[in-house]
């Protein structure tokens, strides 16, 4: 847990409104100013902060970057100013938490995350997915392919594959059922019938 901030200090004064800050001038800000945003500081930072344990200590740290600011000048919004630093410190915790060194972990498998980059079998697998995918629709009728590549493939809507085809949004819809059903068909064993097809 940090430590309460120290405010009791004398040396580097702000300057407010014209003059310098004594410690005890900033002390009374702070209880004046600060400390009656705890309730609402506390509520900010457990409905954007996942470990409730950590609470108490994240509020300390804000209380600390706030009196050391305040050192140097008061602020003239004490709750917008405070909520900055509320804000900024939780982006600066969840980026420090993203980052884990790998010296820090003997075992990569302790990690419990997924190495992005596949083994050689997936690889294989997947280029045989692949080829098998593209045969797939090569066996297709030239309209249903079409519209099945400018919709899953290209990801275009009904209306854009129509316009493309120069065909109507409901034989867009044939097409692209004909086309699911005939792929299925080939990649899951089913022989096509060929009375489904337009």
């Amino acid at each position: 847990m940090a430590d309460t901030p120290d405010i009791s200090r004398e040396d580097s004064a702000p300057l407010h409104s014209g003059g310098p800050m004594t410690a005890s001038e900033v002390r009374a800000w702070f209880v004046r100013e600060v400390l009656p945003l705890e309730a609402v500081l506390t509520a900010f930072l457990q409905h954007n902060w996942r470990n409730a344990a950590e609470i108490a200590d994240l509020r300390q740290d804000v209380y600390e970057r706030v009196c050391e600011a305040a050192y140097r000048q008061i602020p003239d919004n004490a709750k917008q100013f405070v909520f900055r630093i509320a804000r900024n410190l939780l982006i600066n915790r969840v980026r420090r938490e993203q980052v884990v060194p790998i010296e820090a972990v003997a075992d990569l498998d302790l990690l419990d995350v997924a190495i992005e980059t596949p083994g050689p079998d997936r690889t294989a697998i997947a280029r045989d997915e692949l080829r098998r995918l593209q045969s797939a629709l090569d066996r297709l009728p030239a309209r249903a392919r079409e519209a099945f590549v400018f919709g899953r493939v290209h990801g275009l809507s009904g209306r854009e594959i129509a316009a493309r085809m120069g065909i109507t949004e409901a034989a867009v819809s044939i097409h692209l059922d004909n086309a699911i059903r005939i792929l299925v068909d080939i990649l899951y064993g089913d022989p096509p019938d060929p009375r489904r097809t337009l």
